[in-house]
């Protein structure tokens, strides 16, 4: 099991833990960040290797909308920092039981990711082709 500590990002606290940010408003509040923005949270833990299996988990919650059942506010939707801590600390108990299960699946979607980068410039270079060719054909 891993220790991980949940707060409210304050831009000025200095952080010298593995970390990464959880955007707490908004629609697409759960959603993991590698860097800070405003409105988010922070989790700090011992290691790096820590820091990329919840990192990994959070994605997973996000992108299921685990989160849209907890948001409250009718203007600006959030998640209280209490509820996220609660429920993401059960979430993480649940993967660390079947964490050989875990860890294979972490690897499939980061191979699935990388797959669509790749395609993703692909279809980005085909695209500036396809404007040079225009360019060309109207001189």
């Amino acid at each position: 099991m891993t220790f991980h500590n949940v707060l409210t990002h304050q831009p000025q606290r200095p952080i010298t833990q593995p970390h990464f940010f959880i955007l707490s408003k908004g629609k697409n509040a759960g959603k993991p960040l590698k860097e800070s923005c405003p409105n988010c949270f922070l989790i700090t833990v011992k290691t790096e290797e820590e820091t990329e299996n919840l990192y990994w988990i959070a994605y997973f919650l996000w992108k299921s909308n685990f989160w849209h059942q907890y948001q409250i506010g009718s203007v600006i939707p959030f998640v209280r920092i209490t509820t996220f801590k609660s429920c993401f600390r059960d979430e993480v108990l649940k993967a660390y039981k079947q964490h050989q299960k875990h860890l294979d699946f972490i690897q499939r979607i980061q191979q699935l990711e990388a797959l669509q980068n790749h395609y993703t410039k692909t279809v980005e270079q085909i695209e500036k082709l396809k404007w040079a060719l225009l360019q060309n054909q109207l001189r």
